[in-house]
């Protein structure tokens, strides 16, 4: 028997996407690459964009269609939003939500349409659900990266976010269960380790008094980083501007294996626009942030979320946002024009930009974001950097990896042994966003 999974959405997706491959697998399941060959068809969705999930609705259809040449089970799981909920339950032979993954064996059993019914549950009654999703075994997307989940759920509640409608509010994992984590994907040689969760600097502060801070959390991989003389990288995202606090800065700059490297999203330079997506900072705010970022950690990138055309945004609430992109000179930003998610707030009020005007103002800021990360590659010619290669350059003859700060440089090389190790790489010419480089013995 074989299964094939589609994975759509963000890296706490991918990462969940290992569980369910491997609990899969001890049901006796092999994974194939090729849907025509799969006995088992799943997706793990995500409802945050609607393009996501417009690629959901194509892909049953086409499997669907498969079912009158030959027998074939489909499921659902993932971030599913209410109303996408109801109307896949007509189309997939299984949608349950991903705490209930250890139910897909009875499932799988009786071909149920399982989720017709959501329950509001406490955050005792989801951390209790959570818990046992986190025992289960997790796969990692590659050799070298690895994906660790710490937190599930938000409770900011931004009025353009499904987040906390399709994974409810937020949860801890238990830090003995992260570190001991950490820890065997170190010993199983993984170089590069993230932590995930919807807003990772809150960490803890559901079991206050119960559990450690983000920063004590931090600490203690830190500690575990210098005693096992590993190289290895640990970076977490993502983080909210309104929680983010010198201490954790503080305890990224004390320890070698805390990657100097910081998400933090800001979604909109202009305060109106802020206060109408309920960010609970404003710009002040925001700007103390990548201030004490540039101070405690000084060889940082910085890396952002922003969305355009937001509802209302005016042409000088955008001109604000390009004031911004300007003033934080953000190594890379994760731009996205905006689009109502039945469920979320914003979705009962008028979506007022027009595309073409929401397209015009994305590659505006694109052009801007150009102009200030290439300040930062240029100034990496002639230095040496650290580099984990990890594939093969576009360019024939060469690999490609990524810096400590995540920005992309490729040298001349055709020794695939090298990929998932890391090098030491000359700087000899820049462009927008990337580098390339002589290896260095």
């Amino acid at each position: 028997m074989k299964y094939h999974l589609v994975t759509l959405g963000c890296q706490m997706n991918i990462s969940d996407s290992g569980r369910v491959k491997s609990y899969i697998e001890k049901l006796g399941y092999s994974f194939t690459d090729n849907p025509h060959e799969a006995d088992l068809l799943g997706v793990i969705a995500c409802s945050v964009r609607q393009k996501a999930i417009d690629k959901v609705y194509n892909l049953i259809a086409v499997w669907n269609r498969q079912k009158k040449d030959r027998p074939l089970t489909t499921f659902l799981t993932g971030c599913i939003l209410p109303d996408d909920r109801e109307k896949f339950l007509k189309t997939f032979d299984m949608v349950f939500d991903m705490r209930d993954l250890t139910k897909f064996a009875e499932m799988l059993s009786e071909k149920i349409h399982e989720g017709t019914y959501y329950p509001k549950l406490s955050r005792e009654e989801q951390a209790y659900q959570m818990d046992y999703f986190w025992k289960l075994e997790g796969r990692q997307p590659d050799k070298f990266e690895a994906f660790v989940p710490i937190q599930n759920g938000c409770d900011k509640f931004c009025t353009y976010c499904a987040v906390p409608y399709t994974r409810g509010r937020e949860v801890s994992r238990s830090s003995s269960e992260i570190v001991e984590e950490v820890k065997c994907l170190v010993n199983a040689g993984f170089k590069s380790i993230t932590l995930l969760g919807q807003n990772v600097n809150s960490y803890g502060l559901d079991k206050k008094g119960k559990e450690l801070t983000f920063a004590q959390l931090l600490d203690l991989i830190g500690r575990y980083g210098d005693e096992s003389g590993k190289e290895f990288f640990v970076y977490f995202t993502s983080p909210h501007p309104r929680d983010m606090t010198d201490d954790v800065l503080e305890t990224v700059a004390k320890y070698r294996c805390l990657g100097k490297w910081i998400h933090i999203p800001i979604q909109s330079g202009d305060n109106e626009v802020l206060q109408r997506m309920n960010r609970k900072y404003d710009i002040d705010r925001y700007r103390s942030v990548i201030n004490s970022i540039r101070r405690i950690l000084p060889t940082a990138t910085i890396f952002t979320d922003i969305i355009v055309g937001f509802t209302g945004e005016t042409l000088e609430e955008f001109s604000n946002t390009r004031k911004a992109m300007m003033e934080f000179k953000y190594n890379m930003a994760f731009i996205a024009m905006y689009s109502p998610r039945p469920g979320a707030k914003s979705s009962e009020w008028v979506d007022d930009i027009p595309k073409d005007e929401k397209s015009r103002r994305y590659a505006v800021l694109s052009e801007d974001l150009k102009a200030v990360s290439s300040q930062y590659t240029a100034q990496m010619v002639g230095k040496d950097f650290r580099i984990l290669v990890n594939g093969h350059d576009r360019l024939e003859g060469y690999l490609s990896g990524l810096t400590e700060g995540k920005i992309a440089v490729r040298f001349k090389s055709q020794n695939e042994n090298l990929i998932g190790s890391f090098v030491n790489v000359k700087i000899t010419k820049s462009s927008d966003f990337s580098a390339e480089g002589e290896m260095i013995n």
